[in-house]
């Protein structure tokens, strides 16, 4: 996430009791300028590092030894947390400590590559498609299947921000950027006939639901698909969609800026789902390196007789 000038503590912070100064911190974060996801997401780190220390605790008392049990004791529960959350509590604790004059320098948990391990084929989303009971069911597959919207730009979209009659869309993703991204045919259509339909207004959401809503909308959709739902979630109809716009053969720097990426090595991260379609295509072809292994054919064998015969 984009760096974020903090405002400094109160002088005498370092008096306080640790909840206090959380409560400030949160604070001072919003009015900074940081979303309320992202400080929705620090709230939630900084309620685990004050469950483990307590809230009463006071500030000057708070270091890094506590940071470091608190690691710990998280690496300990049952279940754990996943990599990516140990990494990004470790980065917003170390940073409320820091800002708190605490501690110079403290070791985040490495966060590791991401991987996206999963994409539905093609015949699996139209499948989603002619589950849905009605146009917003439609249309919310295939704005995220087609477009690759993420789930909290899905949700926030009016009416203001959809263009029919140019196929786009405006839409407000992370940190509050702005892109403009293509219909695909379907979203297009049943957009078109959603709004013969409802004559909404141009502020009016287009899905006046919450994203537990969502989720459970795309559960649903798969269960009468006939589609194991624990392999589909919002999050995997847009690994859907660069998947398959890099097999159609769109080209990276198009894919990076319908996604919304800063950064085209995070793109790059959905070429080994397309690597391993050629993989599987490779072996079709040639058979398993298991069965290579049974074969007769030895090909040291045969670059010795090349020597012989060439010497």
């Amino acid at each position: 996430m984009p760096s974020i000038t903090l405002l400094p503590p109160p002088r005498r912070v370092r008096n306080y009791e640790l909840a206090k100064a959380i409560s400030i911190f949160l604070d001072t974060l919003a009015a900074s300028g940081a979303s309320e996801k992202t400080v929705k997401s620090y709230r939630a780190a900084l309620k685990s590092f004050q469950e483990h220390v307590g809230g009463d605790t006071p500030v000057r008392e708070v270091g890094e030894d506590h940071y470091t049990s608190w690691l710990s004791r998280l690496r300990r529960r049952n279940p754990p947390p996943s990599k990516s959350t140990l990494h990004y509590y470790s980065i917003f604790v170390r940073r409320f400590l820091q800002w708190l004059g605490n501690v110079d320098e403290l070791p985040a948990v490495p966060g590791g590559s991401r991987e996206y391990s999963h994409a539905l084929s093609w015949e699996q989303v139209e499948a989603l498609m002619s589950a849905a009971r009605d146009l917003r069911e439609l249309a919310m597959i295939a704005l995220m299947a087609e477009s690759g919207l993420r789930a909290s730009e899905l949700l926030s979209l009016t009416w203001r921000d959809v263009d029919l009659g140019k196929g786009m869309i405006r839409v407000r993703g992370k940190y509050g950027k702005e892109r403009i991204v293509l219909l695909g045919p379907v979203a297009r259509e049943a957009l078109s006939a959603l709004f013969e339909e409802s004559r909404p207004r141009v502020y009016d959401r287009l899905f006046p639901f919450t994203y537990q809503a969502l989720y459970k909308k795309v559960k649903n959709l798969a269960r009468r698909a006939g589609i194991d739902p624990r392999l589909v979630r919002p999050h995997v109809l847009r690994h859907t969609f660069a998947t398959e716009a890099l097999r159609r053969g769109m080209s990276l720097p198009a894919l990076q800026r319908l996604l919304g990426h800063s950064d085209i090595k995070v793109t790059q991260r959905y070429l080994h789902l397309v690597t391993e379609d050629i993989e599987r295509e490779y072996a079709r072809v040639f058979g398993e390196p298991e069965d290579l292994r049974h074969s007769t054919f030895n090909p040291y064998m045969y670059r010795a007789r090349r020597i012989r015969i060439t010497g």
